[in-house]
């Protein structure tokens, strides 16, 4: 778990600095905020505490495995967006258009409209998964499918600005990659 969560972090950190260059990047950039390390500490404290009371919950390997995988296949997706949009990939949502700002079609986005959420959503929830935590396996799952169901709209009206009928007719072919989320 905590080798998939530095090299989460760590190459976010360095995919910005190569699209974006060092003086655009900071600390910000490893996409770790308070919110987050509590939801991580409480994971951990999830896992201590049931692999001293209920040792048998963590034993479920075939569970393990497919949580490893999701942080597998969710960390493809997420790089995958990343490196396929290059610079138009950012973690601040664009409120302004500008002038280098393309309608990325291409890659993994002829098939998921926003392939960073899908991914980290993915990763997040494999990451729980992976240590049998079915508790912040849930906790997770909601947390994070309730940020992107508002983060996606807001997004998505700033980009139907930017690109007006090309970025509807692209919503209409290509699911946003969340599940529930149009």
């Amino acid at each position: 778990m905590f080798i998939s969560i530095i090299f989460f972090h760590v190459s976010e950190y360095i995919l910005a600095l190569v699209f974006h260059g060092k003086s655009n990047v900071s600390f910000k950039s490893l996409l770790i905020s308070k919110h987050y390390a509590l939801a991580m500490i409480c994971s951990l404290i999830e896992y201590l505490i049931e692999i001293y009371f209920f040792p048998g919950l963590k034993e479920y390997w075939w569970i393990s495995n497919f949580g490893l995988a999701m942080v597998v296949l969710g960390e493809i997706i997420r790089k995958l967006a990343i490196v396929t949009a290059g610079q138009a990939f950012t973690h601040l949502i664009k409120v302004y258009h500008e002038e280098n700002h393309q309608l990325v079609t291409n890659g993994i986005y002829r098939f998921v409209r926003h392939p960073g959420y899908c991914g980290f959503f993915i990763w997040s929830v494999g990451t729980q998964i992976m240590l049998c935590n079915p508790v912040s396996t849930v906790a997770f799952t909601v947390v994070v499918w309730k940020f992107f169901s508002g983060r996606i709209p807001y997004e998505e009206f700033f980009l139907k600005q930017f690109f007006g009928s090309d970025y509807e007719d692209y919503m209409r072919k290509v699911p946003s990659g969340i599940p529930l989320v149009r």
